[in-house]
């Protein structure tokens, strides 16, 4: 049952290209899209809390997942970091990614915005979190020579040179998301996490429209129809699924059954959209997705070893594993303790699935 959650999880995150697409042929603007998806998403998430209190309270003992000696951090910082997620990262990721799917197929764009693993990792190495092994040395070599051949690849596929540099800052700004999450993460349940991350992002797309004469709302019912979808669908359905899915699997199994998410986006745009990528693009894209696969393992000798050297105290926090979303992303969740909130990986590293986005 959790591997099939997690692939329902992957579905539900894949499909939003694809509705992101149906919405602004229905007259749906970015602006307004954004807005209606994270204000519609943190009202189901805050009625979800208010029917199922249980949701609001962290896990017993676990403290969470903070090793033993470690003072928590003010509860309202943490909030406050939370809030900022949303108001400030996730609003900016989400703000690129929809830019770049008004100028791009939505499959060359879930391809472009999957290398933000690699990114993570990377990223976890040079500040210290995590160490660079000869296989994942390897997995970042693929991943970068699969991300060039997606990009160079671009024959009948609508390529837009200003698409591609949104879709890679959209990454890259999920991977300083993910850094930054990894900070609080494991110290919020994931769904209210995930409710204030929503709120936050609500909360500045509201005030950006207020600056700038607000957004249209005049689309008809079609238009109305995908924003639910996108907010029900690939925002809380998937992140509750993730959750679930990753109670059951792990963390590192459900970062690596999250790189069916991309594989989703493309073959519903080819079923939907008439997309189509070239073979050396397809080439590409595996290459990315197997790097991916890769860069989720982490040896369990290698791992006890390490642990086993350190302090107590300077044990990673909890295994962080991809997002989620997130991090708050998906793979927020409090229960996967070993060592933190996603997959096999210290926080921070690839190993996180994507949470929200």
């Amino acid at each position: 049952m959790g591997p099939a959650l997690c692939l329902v999880s992957a579905a539900c995150f894949g499909a939003m290209a694809i509705f992101g697409k149906f919405a602004y042929d229905a007259g749906v603007s970015p602006g307004a899209l954004l807005l209606v998806r994270f204000s519609l998403a943190a009202a189901l998430l805050g009625v979800l809390l208010l029917l199922r209190p249980g949701l609001r309270r962290a896990e017993p003992g676990a403290h969470g997942g903070l090793p033993a000696g470690r003072a928590p951090a003010g509860h309202g910082r943490v909030l406050a970091t939370a809030i900022g997620l949303g108001a400030i990262g996730y609003a900016t990721q989400a703000g690129l990614f929809f830019s770049a799917l008004q100028l791009m197929d939505a499959s060359l764009l879930s391809l472009i915005l999957y290398t933000y693993p690699v990114l993570v990792t990377v990223a976890a190495v040079l500040l210290g979190r995590d160490r660079l092994t000869p296989g994942r040395s390897a997995a970042l070599v693929a991943a970068s020579g699969g991300a060039l051949l997606v990009l160079l690849g671009a024959g009948g596929v609508s390529f837009h040179p200003l698409g591609a540099l949104l879709a890679f800052g959209s990454a890259i700004t999920y991977t300083i998301y993910i850094l930054v999450a990894d900070t609080v993460v494991h110290r919020l349940p994931p769904v209210v996490l995930s409710a204030l991350v929503m709120a936050g992002a609500a909360g500045t797309l509201g005030a950006r429209a207020g600056f700038t004469g607000g957004v249209d709302l005049g689309f008809g019912l079609p238009g109305w129809f995908w924003l639910a979808c996108i907010a029900g669908v690939s925002t809380v359905l998937a992140m509750l699924t993730f959750f679930a899915g990753l109670k059951r699997t792990g963390p590192s199994t459900a970062a690596i059954l999250s790189t069916f998410e991309p594989v989703v986006t493309t073959a519903l745009a080819a079923l939907t959209l008439g997309e189509s990528l070239t073979p050396v693009q397809l080439a590409g894209g595996a290459l990315v997705l197997s790097s991916v696969a890769v860069l989720q393992v982490r040896p369990t000798r290698g791992r006890k070893q390490d642990q086993a050297s350190r302090p107590a105290a300077d044990q990673p926090d909890r295994t962080c594993h991809g997002a989620l979303a997130a991090a708050q992303n998906r793979s927020g969740e409090p229960q996967a303790v070993a060592p933190s909130a996603e997959p096999a990986a210290r926080c921070g590293s690839s190993q996180r699935p994507r949470a929200c986005c």
